[in-house]
């Protein structure tokens, strides 16, 4: 059985690469972006369009309702189950997107919280507390203010991870990751963005509104957030696409950061004048390189 993680930014053609790759090795393609496990968010996410699949089978596409608050560890469940099946038949599996935590927590050993956490912590001091706190990222809460110290840490337990070893791998695997000069990769995301309005995003987005979901998924989804502003009339439709460009910018910048700290990822400079000389260098990589 063979793992490839395809990685990269929106528009560099990560679907076309693992429907080639898929054809080639025979596998599955599972899904690794946040947004498009919900059903309905089609074009913000630009997820795959059934035309495309070319007869490959697709899972974790559409698994649930934009109301649903669809989280992590539900993720590496039902993902670790799909892999788990797969690898007892020996078939090979694509995962592809663009949610680093998301496939870090599906292949990494990444142990979560079953249950709710809601502790007062007596006895704890607000020190430790703050300490806590700045195990996983920076914080402007005061050490004197020991309620939402509180809160904070049990956020963090609730909705992070509790781990073993983040660096051991439970499943082998390559990643490969997609990219191309910064200059080139923004004039991307721009024709991009532009694209999904071409292709409607405004009327998906006004659906979602008219019906009243104002879920966890919408107001964190890059082309939903911010269109959902110009409905709710704070800002132009203009200055919410322009909006959307800023933000996806912002996004893949992070993007950048956690896979190049987080995994081992084989970049390949997109070739977007022949594609297929991209896929003929992911398939050299997989063929050739020790999976490490």
């Amino acid at each position: 059985m063979k793992i490839v993680v395809i990685i990269g930014p929106t528009g560099v053609g990560k679907t076309k690469l693992s429907i080639s790759l898929a054809k080639y090795l025979d596998a599955v393609i599972l899904n690794a972006d946040s947004m498009q496990v919900y059903k309905n968010l089609n074009i913000g996410t630009a997820k795959i369009k059934e035309s495309e699949k070319e007869g490959i089978k697709h899972y974790l596409f559409d698994i649930c309702d934009p109301r649903d608050d669809y989280n992590i560890y539900q993720y590496q469940i039902d993902g670790r189950k799909l892999l788990d099946k797969f690898k007892k038949e020996n078939k090979n599996v694509i995962i592809v997107g663009g949610s680093g935590l998301y496939i870090k927590s599906l292949l990494y050993d990444y142990k979560f919280q079953e249950e709710e956490i809601n502790e007062d912590y007596n006895g704890v001091t607000n020190e430790d507390l703050l300490n806590e706190i700045l195990k996983v990222h920076p914080t402007t809460i005061h050490v004197n203010n020991r309620k939402r110290l509180i809160r904070e840490v049990n956020k963090i337990k609730n909705n992070n991870y509790i781990t073993s070893d983040i660096n051991k791998k439970v499943y082998d695997f390559i990643a490969i990751g997609l990219t191309c000069d910064r200059k080139t990769l923004y004039e991307v995301v721009d024709r991009r963005v532009d694209l999904m309005v071409e292709e409607g995003l405004v009327d998906e987005v006004r659906g979602l509104h008219r019906r009243g979901i104002n879920s966890k998924a919408i107001k964190t989804g890059i082309g939903y957030k911010e269109l959902y502003k110009y409905f709710d009339g704070e800002i132009s439709l203009e200055e919410a696409i322009s909006l959307i460009k800023k933000n996806t910018r912002h996004f893949i910048k992070r993007q950048y950061t956690f896979f190049n700290h987080q995994m081992k990822v084989n970049w390949l400079n997109v070739d977007f004048n022949n594609f297929d000389n991209t896929i003929k260098e992911a398939i050299n990589l997989i063929e050739n390189k020790e999976i490490k």
